[in-house]
């Protein structure tokens, strides 16, 4: 009986297509709609939803219209913060890639399971949070050749630098900058992939000591379940976090292709 009860950890992370769509091809390259892409859509539809029901422009506003000018005058703060008044212009995107990395990290949360769903946490795959950085990434190169031109190379020469180290900083500045999108990716993955494969080890141990006995159910399945509560919350906090930094970290890499230090 506790043989069949086994949990395995990784087995949440696996990409499924669905809609009988595994044979779907176009050139050689399959297309199949999955559960990755499933829930990509549903935090897509979920984000326009939330804004859609907060642009009713009331005079006397009610607490959803208050609750996504809260969120567009956080977002619009921390990109002033960082960039100035120029960084208004980011807005959409940062509020846009803030959002749909939130509703996606919590949504992935949802105790959906009881009810025979099971959601699947997207941002727990390198593929997609490495796309998100490169698009970001590729925002920030295309801004900075735009509007510096050729200069913009002089971002990786700090001022001040003496003439002989220019040509090993200039190479040590240009090896960190393009490593940004990796890391930038990897944070996000990194974070929401542990929190999961946890709770799943957890959940584990819940279920097997239960098949066991009474007994080793009380010494160890009923303290893995507080646990279990505990970490459920502190997931909830690590998804608006990690929302956070991915948000911030764009806006500072912004900062430098607006302007130059």
């Amino acid at each position: 009986m506790a043989s069949e009860a086994k949990v395995d950890p990784m087995h949440q992370f696996t990409i499924e297509p669905m809609f009988g769509s595994d044979a779907w091809a176009i050139g050689g390259y399959n297309i199949a709609f999955t559960n990755s892409a499933l829930w990509m859509a549903i935090s897509v539809v979920v984000l326009w939803a939330f804004v859609a029901g907060g642009m009713k422009r009331e005079l006397v506003p009610g607490r959803w219209q208050m609750m996504v000018e809260s969120f567009t005058g956080f977002i619009d703060d921390m990109l002033e913060a960082n960039i100035g008044t120029a960084g208004r212009k980011y807005v959409p995107y940062i509020f846009s890639l803030f959002m749909f990395i939130l509703f996606a990290n919590i949504l992935g949360l949802l105790p959906l399971g009881v009810i025979g769903l099971h959601p699947f946490t997207f941002t727990s795959h390198f593929t997609v949070t490495g796309v998100l950085a490169i698009i970001s990434f590729g925002i920030v190169l295309i801004v900075g050749f735009a509007k510096h031109g050729l200069h913009f190379f002089s971002l990786f020469v700090p001022h001040g630098t003496p003439v002989p180290m220019i040509p090993v900083i200039f190479v040590v500045e240009l090896i960190s900058f393009m490593v940004r999108p990796f890391s930038l990716g990897l944070r996000l993955f990194v974070a929401m992939m542990a929190g999961h494969v946890l709770l799943e080890v957890l959940s584990s141990f819940v279920i097997g000591s239960g098949n066991y006995s009474a007994g080793i159910f009380a010494l160890a399945g009923i303290p893995s379940f507080i646990l279990m509560v505990g970490i459920c919350a502190l997931e909830i906090l690590v998804a608006g976090i990690q929302a956070y930094v991915f948000a911030l970290l764009t806006s500072v890499y912004l900062n430098d292709a607006e302007n130059l230090h």
